[in-house]
């Protein structure tokens, strides 16, 4: 496995740097979960020591989430994150958190964040210099937004309506491919809702049935129609 390949990808039922556990613990309203760390893992802007978080959803009424990450108890507020929607066709039973590629000895850098049983879920949006760093690293795009918010993100938010929050939300926020091209987040995520399943129809439905029993009816009554004539015929000539 290549370094691109081992982003790490937590269930709910399996450890991490010998004991990053994450337990699923939400309310599906706010996605509440709680997720144990043994090791360091970046978050925009900052870094978390091992320990346990409380990772929620503050707005899922947007395209664009809100995502809080709390301390276990829930009595300290670490950060206030923008994410964009990250869809997976299959939505797992369990939660999923992916993290990208860092150089040896720098913690993994949360990725994206999934509940149990949703196909969308929360792909972390990084300041552009940290953004452009994780796209080489992980030869991958990385969504990100512009560096001055990085302070925001650390600021006490209790809605989505403060300043600060209504910032990132309202910001700019692109992609960053490996080869340092900044483009359209559009272009590399799959922001929208995925075709209604009409739409993925095909223009011509597959035969299902050939012309041989329609041809044969036809014979059949045919058949029977000629009988019918002969017998009438025999009955004028008596």
């Amino acid at each position: 496995m290549n370094r691109t390949q081992a982003k790490v990808i937590l269930l709910a039922s399996l450890g991490f740097l010998g004991g990053m556990i994450p337990r699923a613990n939400a309310d599906e309203w706010n996605q509440k979960t709680v997720f144990t760390f043994s090791g360091p893992v970046e978050v925009p802007g900052q870094v978390l020591p091992a320990g346990t978080y409380v990772f929620k959803l503050m707005d899922s009424q947007t395209n664009r989430d809100v995502v809080q990450v709390f301390s276990g108890d829930e009595r300290h507020l670490y950060g206030t994150f923008l994410a964009i929607p990250d869809y997976r066709i299959q939505p797992a039973g369990h939660t999923i958190i992916t993290f990208e590629e860092r150089a040896a000895g720098s913690p993994e850098a949360v990725k994206a964040w999934f509940y149990p049983g949703e196909n969308y879920g929360h792909d972390f949006v990084y300041p552009k210099p940290k953004a452009v760093e994780l796209a080489k690293a992980n030869n991958t795009p990385v969504a990100s937004m512009p560096a001055e918010l990085t302070p925001n993100t650390v600021k006490p938010a209790a809605s989505v309506e403060e300043p600060h929050v209504a910032a990132m939300k309202t910001a700019v926020v692109n992609a960053q491919k490996p080869t340092e091209e900044e483009v359209s987040v559009a272009e590399v995520f799959l922001v929208a809702q995925p075709p209604a399943a009409q739409d993925q129809l095909p223009a011509k439905l597959p035969q299902t049935g050939s012309a041989l029993p329609l041809i044969g009816l036809a014979g059949l009554l045919s058949l029977g129609g000629a009988g019918i004539l002969r017998f009438a015929s025999a009955r004028v000539k008596q």
